[in-house]
């Protein structure tokens, strides 16, 4: 090696040396992707989704993942979210059925199926903003969907009414089988379309003097009313109430006098959870059946006594309950009377013998399993889900249930009597014991006794 070239190799580190080594800078590619990607609206949770406006949400995974398919449709898909699906063809095929009969009867009166579409096209950009997700339907497929999806499910409700005659041999109602998924699938909170859709094509479907006599609302809960099992006297209050949609319809017609209870304002002092039946019998609190039945959100508790109306837990209820308390969860603006509800029945029941005892009680009637099966249940329709404590309904009782439990004398004398007397062999084993005391007892007064008065 000649020494010019150490001579130029000791200038180029020196070079080096004094300006640093060359700057890093980021791909032109790479920055290219980034603002694409920022530029991008997001697609499976919208903007829209943030608005008052919007109430059809996907389920978060987080209660998928406790609670697996029951957030999903069975047999029928209505909306967006589950149109296409394969697994759901055989009703989708049944539906056109129902929309052919129901256009063989408006035509009488003028109405066809153009007539059906204009009316629902001013309302697409309002029904987009209901949806959590992008919907990526172009408009004529979007209106072709709520006009299928929503004339199927009014047919039904007429149909149920004895409006309009289901048809002979009607594979839908002769397999009982297919009915009782109509009513879980029908109020799943991701299987909805708006309800102002449903009120559109239900006013303009009308095609006699008697239906107009009946609101949407009415013949929807009477529809639902056959897996409820609730009296006609205790959903007539609600004939007129509205909804977002369907599942916020039949939850709103479980809210006392068709109005959410009052949400008392936020306490100075943090609101305390209770503690589960067994703790609570054991400090002498005392569950039994309300005697107001028209709502199971009506909890009270005076002098010692926890009163809630009777609930039915079964395949219906359970889905149904689920789907208000995810509902709940998404909708800021909603109430959350179904949560706070879920949350006492999930402080309630520790074990099957909770459930047991409430099921005694008449407060819960269990058509859904064993009584472990309902305490899962119930443990994880009140797990993962977020509500202000010290804002929900049940504040009161959640306060006053925990300072009576804290109450000393009551616990003592309490614990002593659930002891002692709660069964009928414990209290014979009691009282055995106690005249054996007295026998003792008095067996050494008079040693006692003797002993003095022979000394004497």
């Amino acid at each position: 090696m000649d020494s010019n070239s150490i001579e130029g190799g000791d200038i180029d580190e020196e070079a080096q040396t004094q300006h640093g080594p060359k700057p890093w800078e980021p791909k032109r590619e790479r920055l290219a992707s980034i603002h694409e990607k920022i530029s991008k609206d997001p697609k499976l949770l919208s903007r829209d989704a943030g608005k008052t406006s919007c109430c059809i949400f996907r389920v978060p995974a987080s209660l998928i993942k406790v609670n697996g398919r029951s957030y999903q449709p069975h047999i029928v898909s209505i909306g967006p979210y589950h149109w296409g699906n394969p697994n759901l063809e055989m009703i989708q095929e049944h539906k056109w059925r129902y929309l052919g009969s129901l256009l063989s009867r408006t035509e009488t009166i003028g109405i066809c199926l153009e007539d059906y579409m204009k009316a629902i096209e001013p309302l697409v950009p309002s029904a987009r903003e209901c949806y959590s997700e992008v919907i990526h339907l172009d408009t004529d497929e979007l209106i072709e969907m709520m006009i299928l999806d929503g004339c199927f499910m009014i047919e039904l409700f007429r149909k149920n009414k004895k409006l309009a005659l289901f048809e002979a041999n009607d594979p839908l109602v002769t397999m009982a089988w297919i009915f009782p998924f109509f009513y879980r699938d029908f109020l799943q909170l991701e299987n909805q379309i708006p309800y102002f859709i449903l009120e559109r094509l239900f006013e303009l479907t009308k095609v006699s003097p008697k239906e107009s006599d009946h609101s949407l609302a009415e013949i929807a809960l009477e529809f639902f009313n056959n897996a409820m099992q609730r009296s006609d006297k205790d959903i007539a209050n609600y004939h007129n109430i509205g909804g977002r949609h369907l599942l916020d319809l039949v939850r709103s017609s479980f809210m006392p006098q068709a109005t959410p209870l009052p949400e008392p304002p936020r306490r100075s002092v943090p609101t305390d959870v209770i503690h589960c039946v067994s703790k609570l019998r054991r400090a002498g609190i005392k569950l039994q059946r309300a005697k107001d039945q028209r709502s199971f959100l009506v909890v009270s508790f005076q002098k010692g006594v926890l009163e809630m109306p009777t609930i039915t837990i079964d395949d219906f209820m359970s889905s149904f309950l689920l789907n208000c308390v995810a509902y709940e969860q998404c909708h800021h603006s909603s109430s959350k009377h179904i949560t706070t509800y879920a949350t006492l029945l999930d402080c309630l029941v520790n074990t099957y013998k909770d459930v047991e005892y409430l099921c005694d009680r008449n407060i819960i009637e269990n058509y859904f399993g064993t009584d472990t099966d309902v305490a899962k249940f119930i443990n994880n329709l009140g797990k993962d889900v977020a509500f202000d404590i010290d804002r929900c309904y049940l504040a009161k009782v959640f306060d006053e249930v925990h300072l009576y439990y804290n109450n000393s004398w009551h616990v003592y004398w309490a614990s002593f009597k659930y002891t002692y007397f709660d069964t009928p062999w414990s209290f014979i084993s009691a009282l055995a014991a106690l005249i054996l005391l007295l026998l003792t007892v008095t067996q050494t007064f008079y040693t006692v006794y003797q002993f003095y008065n022979h000394k004497e």
